[in-house]
């Protein structure tokens, strides 16, 4: 709990928030859109790409049947407009937790959409893009942002944009690595590429290399700071240590943020998410299985200063695939635990950028398949949305009772 006793109305309503959103179908709760309910014949993925716009907007992006979809609400989930395609030919696209679609919104109201095309070759795909200059309603024809030509792996894109037009998509390419075993030669992990657009998404420049020797396998996570665009991701330090990352991709360099010496050689598929808030500060948090540390940990950065890693979530209720989300000096944190019957999506938040912490609270319990819960932020509203098997699409709209509370 907080120190300050104002916080304690906060905690209570979100308790209370929380146990309606329990039920499934009671108005506490936001209900379910009408593709994610359709006939059992048709194959909708769980994994979902969300965000919210300048207006508090709700976007969704989701695949269903090999088409991927973006349809937007005004009412927090309520209700969702008419979706658009994206994709008009069918693409076997990645829907994994890990790997999801990605979906921004600029201030003059282009959507911007990318996602991972997996191809029959094994561990093989492309990062594709579309855009919508039309508010949503249309989208332009998807195209490859990675330009080797090469069939190999290309995956785990990441997206952001600085609202007036640049726009970086990053993601984990294998290029170099299949270029040096042509040679005979050994390559750890794969590569970081990025891509650039400065008209929003008209067009891209060539492909860049920022980062050799990464994980092949963990979601990259990317954010547009005060000091430009930032992508955490779990490198490969030393012979096979897996450990985090900070790169600046305009100023380069690389800034190890955790020493777990996870040396692992094999796929983690744990991926770190990352976040800024008014003071400029980062938030982090990852999961490690390595000598010095077990789990789920969250840290602040501010300039050279570095918090103490803080545990996160119940590591015996397997704590896993975190993100955090901020606005303003609001932080939220939002994971999965599994208790051997039902998974659950919980969530810590903080009111003073990091200093302080509620406890964790229970917010949706599922006891079939689950995507990973994904927190959105903006100074008007917090939503959680978690998709699950049983329930459909759940996105759970959190009150804040601040003192005073402005993005």
């Amino acid at each position: 709990m907080f120190a300050l006793p104002g916080f304690a109305g906060l905690f209570l309503a979100l308790v209370s928030v929380a146990v309606v959103a329990a039920e499934p179908h009671s108005s506490g709760e936001t209900h379910h859109h009408p593709a994610m309910h359709s006939a059992k014949s048709v194959k909708t993925a769980l994994a979902v790409g969300v965000t919210l716009d300048q207006d508090g907007r709700l976007w969704l992006a989701r695949v269903v049947d090999q088409h991927l979809l973006v349809s937007w609400s005004e009412d927090s989930g309520s209700s969702f407009s008419e979706p658009a395609v994206v994709t008009p030919e069918p693409e076997n696209i990645s829907i994994d937790g890990e790997n999801r679609p990605k979906i921004e919104v600029a201030r003059d109201g282009s959507v911007l959409v990318t996602w991972t095309q997996v191809l029959p070759q094994k561990y093989s795909g492309n990062v594709r893009f579309s855009r919508s200059i039309d508010s949503g309603r249309t989208f332009s024809k998807p195209i490859t942002l990675n330009d080797d030509g090469r069939v190999t792996s290309h995956r785990f894109d990441s997206l952001a944009i600085d609202g007036d037009g640049r726009v970086i998509v990053a993601w984990l390419d294998a290029r170099d690595r299949d270029a040096a075993r042509e040679k005979g030669e050994e390559y750890r992990g794969v590569s970081l590429y990025t891509t650039q657009s400065f008209n929003n998404g008209e067009s891209f420049g060539r492909n860049r290399r920022i980062q050799e020797h990464t994980c092949e396998c963990c979601r990259t996570a990317l954010i547009w700071s005060r000091e430009g665009p930032i992508v955490l991701l779990r490198n490969i330090f030393g012979a096979n240590t897996r450990d985090f990352a900070l790169i600046n991709l305009d100023k380069g360099g690389i800034r190890r943020v955790n020493r777990d010496e996870w040396q692992v050689d094999a796929c983690p598929h744990n991926g770190g998410s990352l976040a800024t808030d008014r003071r400029g500060q980062l938030h982090l948090v990852w999961f490690t299985n390595g000598p010095a540390d077990q789990g789920l940990f969250y840290k602040r950065i501010d300039g050279n200063w570095e918090s103490k890693p803080k545990p996160i979530g119940n590591a015996d209720a397997q704590a896993n695939h975190a993100s955090v989300v901020a606005d303003g000096e609001t932080v939220i944190l939002t994971w999965r635990e599994f208790d051997g019957n039902a998974y659950s999506a919980k969530m810590m938040y903080s009111n003073d950028s990091g200093e302080s912490w509620s406890e964790p609270m229970r917010l949706m319990e599922s006891d079939g398949a689950t995507d990973y819960p994904v927190p959105l932020i903006d100074n008007r509203k917090v939503l959680i949305v978690w998709n699950t098997a049983k329930e459909g699409l759940r996105i759970l709209p959190i009150e804040r009772v601040t003192a005073r509370y402005s993005g």
